[in-house]
């Protein structure tokens, strides 16, 4: 035990600040059950029960946004899984190092970029004088509002957002293709199967069980749409198609002041939220033999 302890030191500072950023705050959930004021604080704030719960659902807005944030997530993690699948089978196809090590870094380098200063970059290039409209233009289509159009607005910000990860989310894929025995691949080509062919029946089940690891953990963020990419390019133009309950819960709790209400919004988030863990690590264990957690 004693050659454990300078661990254990170690690990102090970092159990240290998940307990007083993580754990301690987990008191103001009582927030949701009740009448919450700041001038009373926590203690002397009114406890009105599950009364927030059931305002909740009957604001004709909620259907909406869950309807928003499940669509939204569900395209990213759906265009998103299988863009990174693709980048990874044709990276791996790539033999001059110099130029698949260039690849790489490009499409690596949005994801380490704030959605603070891509949301600009996506605004020149979407906007009505931007190059997207620039090139509709040419081709004598009308020109896209697409920051202001509930037709466009969700399309755009899974597109942006597929872009901005799939090439920092084909890392994981990319190395489940290193561990297929290349043997197999020769074998199949010596016996005439196409390229095409070595893809679909040895790359693709080679991955299987890495892609539906990944796809079981994706599970758990399918009630987190992106908070700080849609905080960035909306407005209340496409509020009817683009607002998820991230944002809402910023709006009623922060610029509202609805503190209870917004409390329990983010409550029924989080329930599901750890309902969709455990069925992910379920779901890990019964088609992959691997738990999450």
């Amino acid at each position: 035990m004693s050659s454990q302890v300078m661990y254990h030191v170690m690990m102090a500072p970092g159990m240290l600040f998940i307990l007083v950023f993580s754990y301690i705050p987990m008191f103001g959930i009582v927030m949701a059950f009740q009448d919450y004021v700041p001038a009373k604080g926590i203690l002397g704030s009114e406890f009105v029960g599950l009364k927030n719960f059931t305002y909740m659902f009957s604001l004709p807005d909620v259907g909406r946004i869950f309807a928003n944030t499940l669509l939204i997530a569900i395209g990213k993690i759906l265009l998103g899984t299988v863009m990174a699948i693709a980048f990874a089978i044709l990276l791996n196809e790539i033999r001059i190092r110099v130029f698949k090590k260039t690849v790489q870094t490009i499409v690596y380098l949005p994801h380490f970029l704030s959605w603070v200063v891509l949301a600009a970059v996506v605004v020149n290039m979407v906007n009505l004088d931007g190059p997207v409209n620039q090139l509709l233009a040419a081709l004598g289509l009308s020109k896209i509002n697409f920051l202001g159009s509930n037709v466009w607005f969700r399309p755009l910000i899974i597109i942006t957002d597929v872009w901005k990860e799939f090439g920092y989310n084909s890392i994981v894929y990319l190395a489940a293709i290193t561990a297929i025995d290349p043997g197999i691949h020769e074998a199949a080509a010596i016996d005439g199967a196409s390229w095409w062919k070595r893809v679909w029946h040895i790359t693709l089940p080679g991955m299987m069980p890495v892609i539906l690891l990944m796809a079981a953990m994706n599970l758990t963020s399918i009630l987190s749409a992106g908070f700080d990419q849609i905080y960035n390019l909306y407005s209340p133009m496409v509020y009817e198609t683009g607002d998820v309950l991230d944002t809402y819960v910023y709006r009623m709790g922060l610029i509202g002041r609805k503190y209870s209400f917004s409390t329990a919004v983010g409550l029924l988030r989080s329930v599901v939220g750890m309902i969709l863990m455990l069925t992910a690590n379920w779901l890990s264990k019964r088609f992959t033999d691997r738990k999450i957690f």
